[in-house]
């Protein structure tokens, strides 16, 4: 089942985020539905106040062969550049994924929208990202039918679900830690031992959902 994953990444792990982050102040946006086949990200929308600064600082970049202004709404440009030499690694993990971008927008960091045909594409980029020392955050991760119908449980109980979000939010499995699991079960009522086994159960669920889910041609 198709997968969407909406993640931030930082600007200079890819060709269009480090190129347009010299000339500050302009909020870049690409040109929605992006194919990472052909050509890479070739059209975007730029948002500003001083264009001629920002063409210009774009041009000049060893990497840019031509850009081309198409059209001007508002206060918004569309923008065509035609890529040179690329050396994003970014651009060739998506494809090697077989990623669609949905949405990509920002300056530093960008937030991205990124839809895979199934589980293993979405580790497929997570793998690829790890070897190339590509940092990312996740910020959320569904499927289509839980995009549509605005539910996202993974099958996990009410109970796991609200230790997750406390675990998550107060930055229990970051590194390093910034809460404890006492300080977790304080603010849920209940026992560390019961908080534990409510969140390693429900990371467990979630987990695997995400990254062992079988598709359809291994029911075959």
């Amino acid at each position: 089942m198709a997968v969407i994953a909406e993640l931030t990444i930082n600007s200079e792990d890819f060709d269009l985020g480090r190129v347009t982050s010299l000339a500050g102040g302009m909020h870049i946006e690409l040109e929605r539905v992006v194919p990472t086949g052909g050509d890479v990200m070739p059209f975007f929308w730029a948002k500003g106040s001083n264009f001629k600064r920002f063409e210009h600082a774009v041009r000049e970049n060893r990497i840019v062969e031509e850009l081309q202004a198409v059209a001007k709404v508002g206060d918004r440009v569309l923008y065509h550049v035609y890529w040179g030499d690329t050396v994003s690694s970014l651009t060739t993990i998506l494809t090697e994924s077989e990623a669609t971008i949905l949405e990509a927008h920002g300056n530093t960091p960008w937030t991205f929208r990124l839809r895979f045909n199934d589980h293993a594409g979405l580790t497929e980029f997570h793998n690829l990202c790890q070897e190339q020392n590509i940092d990312f955050h996740v910020e959320r991760i569904y499927t289509l039918v839980e995009e549509e119908t605005g539910v996202y449980t993974f099958d996990i109980t009410p109970q796991q679900q609200e230790a997750l979000v406390v675990a998550v939010s107060e930055g229990y499995f970051e590194v390093p830690r910034r809460t404890t699991l006492k300080e977790i079960s304080n603010q849920l009522g209940i026992s560390p031992q019961a908080a534990s086994e409510r969140i390693r159960r429900g990371a467990d669920t979630v987990l695997r959902k995400v990254l062992l889910s079988r598709s359809a041609a291994d029911l075959d």
